[in-house]
């Protein structure tokens, strides 16, 4: 049940919508023997943490590739690319491939749309201590002042980071990304100093740079409607969204997540004046959304937990022992999740309510389906979702762009390479690349800003 109308074909964007793809540095670039190591080159090496022993050494050789890309995304009539910037790159020296792309990009009348920190920590600073600890946030805006200095004439929208929630807690807590750790109180420590590094990048790069964050926010959802099952909605809510949407948003740290974690912390290291720095302006605030979470009270501790990639022996969750998490019926993508749509609407009326006038786009939303070129469960997919932001528009939301994830099949972190999410399949063996039928159809779709009917 996915929610879709009847009926979209008579569904037109506004005037200047933008239409784009995205993509992450370490997911496509490859020649990782050109930058230095990153968070992600070391758990790859680590035997059992990523699936068939898979690695970005060479992902889809965008690195060689992208002229032929970026051609590709003009043929698709793309109005915009959201990619990243790889941190390890830039620190040897290799921010000139950025360089060229932005300009190829422009030449083919393509908005380029620039992430500073896609997941890719360079190892170095994970070796002095990674997100946990606050000289990272500090490197953090030094490293975006130096892309700016050489980007900032041709960039206008700067995303700071990509999900937060997932370096924290997946890498810290439940250890299934990089860096692999499994320490409940540093997954809080790093979640703040993230939050610190949006912050101090933001004041670090120009006044012409329009800056914004792309969180992933969970539309959670209580499984039944009494007490215990609402609070387990409250406690999750505040660890997979007000953790980050307080300090941005509103200046300070909701209470409640404070109390909840106060066994595993003091919340010390957040010093006076740091939720003032986090809470910059924001020129835009980006959504990623997949799936919603359905959560209930598990009053043993032993619930099934998820952690936005399948289940683990570790909780990224911290201080939700008692909180269980359910899979909702109906249909699922390749990637075992629920499809509906109607999360995304929720959250999109969430942050046009809650910060009335802050711009919004959808920095990513897709699907991972079966790997065959002709592929109408993507069409589908992006359909009722695409309906669903046409909804929320007619309601209010300042939604000004969508960002389909993704432009080409890629290295989807621990899975590897057996998760295709693009709409541009990749023969990973020779590297060409074939339109799906979902890249047509999203063709269509860009250049007129018309639902499209028909595959």
């Amino acid at each position: 049940m996915t929610n879709t109308p009847t009926d979209t074909r008579e569904l037109r964007f506004p005037d200047g919508f933008l239409w784009g793809a995205a993509t992450a540095a370490f997911q496509i670039e490859g020649a990782a023997a050109s930058r230095e190591p990153s968070i992600w080159d070391t758990f790859c090496a680590t035997p059992g943490k990523v699936h068939g022993g898979h690695t970005g050494e060479v992902a889809v050789d965008h690195h060689r590739l992208w002229r032929q890309d970026v051609r590709l995304m003009g043929e698709l009539g793309l109005g915009a690319y959201r990619f990243s910037v790889s941190w390890p790159r830039v620190r040897s020296g290799g921010i000139g491939f950025y360089d060229a792309l932005v300009d190829e990009l422009l030449s083919h009348g393509i908005l380029p749309c620039l992430t500073l920190y896609h997941w890719d920590l360079p190892q170095e600073l994970e070796a002095a201590g990674g997100w946990p600890e606050r000289e990272t946030a500090y490197a953090f805006a030094e490293y975006a002042a130096q892309v700016a200095q050489v980007l900032a004439d041709r960039v206008e929208l700067w995303t700071t980071l990509n999900e937060p929630w997932c370096s924290a807690f997946l890498g810290y807590a439940s250890g299934v990304h990089a860096p692999g750790r499994t320490s409940p109180a540093d997954s809080l420590r790093a979640a703040h100093h993230l939050n610190l590094a949006h912050g101090l990048a933001a004041a670090a790069l120009p006044a012409s740079a329009k800056v914004g964050i792309a969180l992933n926010p969970s539309a959670v959802r209580p499984l039944t409607g009494s007490a215990a099952d609402l609070d387990a909605q409250r406690r999750i809510d505040a660890l997979a969204n007000r953790i980050f949407t307080g300090p941005l948003l509103h200046g300070a740290y909701p209470q409640d997540l404070l109390a909840d974690t106060k066994a595993l912390t003091d919340w010390s290291f957040v010093r006076p004046g740091d939720e003032a720095l986090i809470h910059q302006p924001l020129d835009f605030l980006g959504v990623n959304y997949y799936t919603p979470a359905v959560v209930s009270a598990a009053p043993d501790g032993n619930g099934p937990r998820a952690d936005g990639h399948g289940a683990t022996a570790h909780s990224p969750w911290p201080a939700a022992d008692t909180v269980a998490f359910h899979q909702p019926p109906g249909e699922r993508t390749d990637m075992g999740w629920s499809v509906d749509p109607t999360g995304l609407y929720d959250l999109l009326m969430r942050f046009t309510h809650e910060a009335p006038g802050l711009p919004l786009l959808v920095t990513e939303n897709g699907a991972a389906y079966a790997p065959d070129v002709h592929d109408p469960a993507r069409i589908d997919y992006l359909e009722a979702h695409l309906a669903t932001i046409h909804r929320a528009l007619a309601d209010g939301a300042p939604v000004g762009g969508y960002f389909l994830w993704s432009l080409m099949d890629n290295f989807e972190w621990s899975y590897g390479y057996s998760k295709r999410f693009g709409i541009v399949h990749v023969d990973y063996e020779t590297q060409a690349r074939t339109p799906r039928s979902s890249a047509h159809w999203y063709a269509r779709l860009a250049r007129t800003g018309a639902m499209p009917t028909g595959l």
